[in-house]
């Protein structure tokens, strides 16, 4: 083995309890050999037996069993155990005052009955062999230690408890054990000042909402963390908490070691931390108390405490006895802080060493041992049920107050501390200012300059507002690019399929699940014999009697399994998968479908317990189902996981750079998370990969090449800055594969407090933007500075991408509306989770459906060179963004269509994979381009609008009533209307006076149907006349080509056109309702001629 002993350590100390034992004081004298039996219980991680067992050899040996007699040490353990030992033979003997070693190997063949009576007639051998030393608390579970027991009994030895007595002899610690101490108690040290200290202050100034149990978790975590500085020179694999770290505040307090941390939230008071390190077995302890605007009394007993700490500190010297240095230290609280004799604690430590806590050796009124040089000691000084009057809330008026060190006991001079970690009331103590705002008058200032045009219904004219007439030659050169992209699009798809790129994948057949591969392996357990249902848990399958005969079926035969109770019975019903058990699923492959499937069984038993029965017979179905239940989830798990692997692409071993100047980013996140919390970490640059690695000691490696987007997104307009890699091939960490992975970092509050009261010239919050913005700035470069070195490192192999902020939609690629934006290669968003990542290069086609001018949004679907891949599709794009969407994909040179309908892409798809030829032979995507066959969609059109008006005749009296029925969408196809009717006036050839004539009639017809409205109240039947009456004449006047291309509006938007006409003519018929607004708006931004007269101006344009 490559554990090595330390030979001189073992006899040295062998030799002092040898010598402790021939001196015959008290208990010594009384037993004629000891014995040290340890088993096998992890739960127990203080016991004396395996304290002396790391006293002697440096380790813990598990199934050991020594006996100390006086003329050998014996050793009964397994082989291994046994050579690990052999380093001892040879070294010692009579000459160093230490008795023979004998060296025992198990035989578990007679179970070690032959090796028992050996270490039996040593124990007889020894002095009168009656009396046996034990340790009688430890009690060690398991067989081994069972059979040992059971050969003592009959032999009827004396047992004397000798714990006490080793303890006091293992308490004085040798150079070695107090340098090993120093070094956990400096770690403590270390992790109370440069890391408690400062997590502490960061939630009381960040006034967080941090539990007790959160806390200790993350001093926990801390420790575990491998690759923390604060671990430096030591050896990480041998350091442990010696208990779960204690956080308490809030008036709940308990001043033992044996307190869990409670899962309150930490109260801004008096707050304790007690938390000790393990090293190499040896412990440490530290305890601090952190004090949040207290109060001077509060103060004042704090300070008392530490120079009570000092005394206890100056009277602890070799050769005191430890009630001594109790009693000195109660009388100074007699004299000094009466008041505080039935608040202070009980006792003020203890001996600690290999155990936490040696219970002979306590600093209290009944103990009289001795202190002796080398002893370490935890001094613990605690008050509780303090009042504090000052306290703001109920938590805080109770107080308690706890500070502890680990001490070493001198021989001529004071007690020396081994944990430095500052204890001064100055030190331990926040001072938090009441920062309150002075007024609010910002609110009104932000608010007064707010422009009513910006938002809401003041903007509806904004699709209008760049529509010049040089948008048509662009959008004509942007048809004829997309017309080119089609046909070469097409040829290109079919020259790619008739190539052979889009082969299938290969199905995998499984391999059929065989429960025993032997007849001998079936087990020979009652039940089977019994003819009775057995789960055999380790092959994972069920033996099901079938005819009399115990038939084996594997886990992975059984579809699902159900059970009823009925009457005096129960059920149980297996169902099995068999050759069309998964219609429409992904079934299965059977290797030999033809062969006979047992489809279900059932099976029934009765409920009623006969007399002399243990259980009723119905107990094998019920157990049967539970554990049938919990294999088959164990198996689905695992397959899970097994199936997420397999079709991993295995990755390069990352080569780690040695040089210190390698490209790193610290303080980061990663997304997804290595684990349910959050973690930070440590982004470096390699040879040919990057390593993150966390503070909790996770490794994630990615290689460059496997990435196929390395994206860089600044924090501009964004609360975080991130790195975003999107691989080739995914990779596997957190149990899952990932296609994407980011590392970010906060630059901002993410959350803001509205209850505070801010004023926009407080000083404070003038200098927290400052410092934010300063923030911004120094993490923009150190990323940029990053990515830079990592280009230049690689060669340009590896190149960052940065998203154009300017060319950003909004849109819904998964289920929230994120901002989508362009980079060179891809569009992208980054900032939420999951990310959306779409490849340009790879993308065939882009179409837009639920394109119509009435809807306020469109969507938008990625098409794929590979047909086999699902379609990507963003929804809720809105409808201002077409046209900026087409002129970015147009740049692009990707080829885009719309259509007012959403296709079923499934389908689609399937239909092009499985005729491909037969698709573009029939002209490929062009089904999908608008341009094909325009005249005859035109046509149809015009049938679908008269159908429309005629719908809206008959039951169109609803329409009358408000425009609040209509969006704002619709209102905009309105405004586009305008322009169509514009020009068929025109072409009707009316003078001036005719349509004088025909405004002066609408205005009557309006006022009349207003008065109907007033009066009536919206009543159908008049309303409806009006309107009849309207439109009958509105007909009269109309050219043909003008009644068509209105068909498709109401009569309610027919109505609102005249009465715009009005408004513009005549003043005195100005009307405060919302469409004569609207319709004045228009006419503002010169799009809102009336449909019944224009002026003279409008004419001659």
């Amino acid at each position: 083995m490559s554990m090595k002993v330390d030979k001189e350590a073992f006899y040295r100390r062998a030799k002092r309890l040898y010598s402790t034992w021939k001196g015959g004081d008290g208990e010594w004298g009384k037993v004629d050999a000891v014995v040290c039996a340890v088993g096998v219980d992890e739960e127990v991680v203080y016991a004396k037996s395996t304290a002396l067992q790391t006293w002697l050899l440096g380790y813990e040996l598990t199934d050991t069993v020594i006996v100390f007699a006086k003329e050998s040490m014996t050793f009964l353990a397994s082989k291994k155990k046994i050579e690990f030992l052999r380093q001892l033979e040879g070294v010692g003997g009579a000459d160093k005052g230490v008795p023979a070693l004998k060296l025992l190997t198990r035989d578990k063949d007679d179970k070690d009955k032959k090796n028992f009576a050996k270490l039996v007639d040593t124990i007889k051998e020894s002095n009168k062999g009656k009396t046996l030393g034990v340790f009688a608390r430890d009690k060690f579970p398991g067989s081994f230690m069972d059979l040992w027991r059971d050969a003592l009994k009959p032999e009827g030895f004396e047992t004397v408890d000798l714990t006490t007595q080793f303890g006091y002899l293992m308490a004085p610690k040798e150079e070695s054990e107090v340098h090993t101490i120093k070094k956990a108690a400096l770690l403590s040290s270390d992790i109370f000042d440069k890391y408690l200290k400062d997590h502490i202050a960061d939630i009381i100034d960040g006034d967080k909402k941090k539990s007790h149990s959160r806390v200790s978790k993350d001093i926990e975590d801390q420790i575990q963390n491998k690759d923390n500085k604060l671990l430096s020179g030591l050896d990480k694999s041998n350091i442990d908490m010696c208990y779960p770290p204690i956080i308490q505040s809030g008036g709940n307090y308990k001043l033992k070691f044996s307190v869990v941390s409670d899962k309150e939230n930490l109260h801004f008071g008096a707050i304790i931390c007690s938390f000790g390190i393990r090293y190499k077995s040896y412990c440490s302890n530290l305890v601090r108390t952190f004090l949040v605007d207290p109060s001077q009394d509060v103060q004042d007993v704090y300070s008392y405490l530490v120079t009570l700490e000092e005394l206890i500190l100056s009277k602890l010297k070799d050769g005191v006895k430890l009630s001594d240095v109790y009693n000195a230290a109660m009388d100074n609280v007699k004299k000094e802080k009466p008041e505080l004799m039935d608040k202070i604690s009980k006792n003020f430590g203890f001996c600690m060493g290999i155990e936490f806590r040696e219970p002979a050796l306590v600093i209290g009124p009944n103990c009289d041992r001795k202190a002796k040089a080398g002893m370490v000691f935890n001094i613990n000084v605690g008050v509780t049920g303090l009042s504090n009057k000052d306290a703001k809330d109920s938590k805080g008026k109770n107080v308690a107050l706890f500070i502890g060190d680990t001490v070493e006991v001198k021989s001529d001079e004071n007690a020396v501390v081994l944990t430095p970690a500052k204890k001064k009331a100055k030190k331990v103590s926040f001072i938090l200012k009441d920062v309150d705002s002075e007024d609010e008058k910002e609110n009104k200032d932000n608010n007064a300059e707010i422009d009513p045009q910006m938002f809401g219904r003041g903007r509806r004219s904004a699709v209008l507002d760049q529509k010049l007439r040089t948008d048509s030659t662009m959008e004509a050169k942007r048809k004829q690019h997309q017309r080119d992209l089609l046909e070469k699009m097409n040829a290109a798809a079919l020259k790619r399929l008739q190539d052979g790129d889009q082969g299938g994948e290969k199905v995998k057949m499984r391999k059929a699940p065989v429960s025993y591969k032997t007849p001998g392996l079936l087990p020979k357990e009652s039940e089977v014999k019994e003819l009775k249902i057995y789960v055999d848990k380790k092959y994972e399958t069920v033996i099901l009697p079938i005819f009399g005969v115990p038939v084996p079926f594997h886990i992975a035969t059984i579809k699902n399994i159900s059970t009823s109770k009925e009457g005096d019975y129960t059920y149980l019903r297996i169902n099995f998968f068999h050759p069309g058990a998964s219609v429409g699923r992904d079934e299965p492959r059977y290797p030999n479908p033809e062969a006979t499937f047992l489809k279900e069984v059932t099976y029934k038993s009765t409920n009623i317990k006969e007399p002399g029965e243990i259980a009723a017979p119905s107990s094998n179905l019920d157990t049967a189902f539970r554990l049938i239940k919990e294999i088959q989830k164990k198996f689905k798990t695992r397959e899970a996981e097994e199936k997420e692997k397999a079709d991993l692409v295995e990755q390069d071993q990352l080569i780690i750079s040695s040089n210190k100047g390698n490209p790193r980013l610290k303080d980061l996140y990663i997304r997804p998370n290595i684990v349910q919390k959050r973690l930070s970490g440590i982004l470096e640059a390699h040879t040919n990969g990057f390593r993150y690695t966390s503070i909790r000691g996770d490794k994630v490696d990615i290689m460059y090449n496997n990435i196929k987007h390395a994206l860089f997104q600044p924090c501009d307009g964004e609360m975080i800055i991130l790195l975003h890699f999107n691989l080739k091939n995914p990779i596997m960490f957190g149990k899952k594969k990932q296609q994407d992975v980011q590392f970010y970092t906060e630059v901002g509050e993410i959350t803001t407090d509205l209850g505070k009261h801010q004023h926009m010239h407080d000083r404070d919050d003038l200098a927290a933007e400052q410092a934010e913005r300063e923030l911004r700035q120094k993490l923009k470069q150190a990323f940029k500075g990053f990515c830079e070195k990592v280009e230049s490192t690689t060669k340009g192999a590896l190149e960052f991408d940065s998203p154009f902020r300017e060319l950003g939609f909004q849109g819904v690629p998964h289920r929230e509306t994120v901002l989508l934006l362009p980079t060179s290669s891809a569009l992208c968003n980054l900032t939420s989770w999951p990310p959306f990542v779409c490849t340009l290069e790879d993308v065939e086609l882009v179409h837009f459906e639920r394109v119509q001018l009435s809807l306020k949004n469109f969507d938008m679907v990625f098409i794929f060179k590979d047909y086999n891949r699902k379609v990507a599709m963003v929804t809720s794009i809105p409808m201002t963004m077409l046209d900026h969407v087409k002129e970015w994909l147009n740049s692009c040179d990707i080829k885009y269509t719309e259509g007012i309908q959403s296709l079923n892409w499934t389908k689609v798809m399937k239909t092009i994979v499985d005729d491909p030829e037969g698709f573009f032979e029939s002209g490929g995507w062009n089904f999908l381009d608008p341009e094909s066959g325009s005249e005859e969609e035109d046509g149809d059109s015009e049938e679908e609008d008269e159908n429309f008006e005629l719908s809206g005749e008959d039951d169109g009296s609803d329409f009358s009533e408000s425009d609040d029925d209509f969006s704002e969408d619709s209102n905009l196809s309105d405004e586009e209307n305008y322009s169509e009717e514009l020009d068929s006036d025109e072409s009707s050839g009316k003078d001036w006076s005719d349509l004088e004539a025909e405004a002066a009639e609408s205005d009557e017809m309006r006022s009349e149907d207003e008065d109907d409205r007033r009066h009536r109240k919206g009543g159908g039947s008049s309303s409806s006349k009006s309107r009849d009456r309207d439109r009958d004449r509105s007909k009269h006047h109309k050219s043909p080509k003008k009644s068509s291309s209105s068909h498709h509006r109401t009569p309610e938007k027919k109505h609102k056109s005249s009465s715009s006409s009005s408004s513009h003519r005549d003043k005195h018929h100005k009307d405060k309702s919302r469409d004569r607004d609207r319709d004045g708006k228009r006419k503002r931004s010169g799009s809102g001629s009336s449909s019944h007269h224009k002026s003279p101006k409008k004419s001659k344009r």
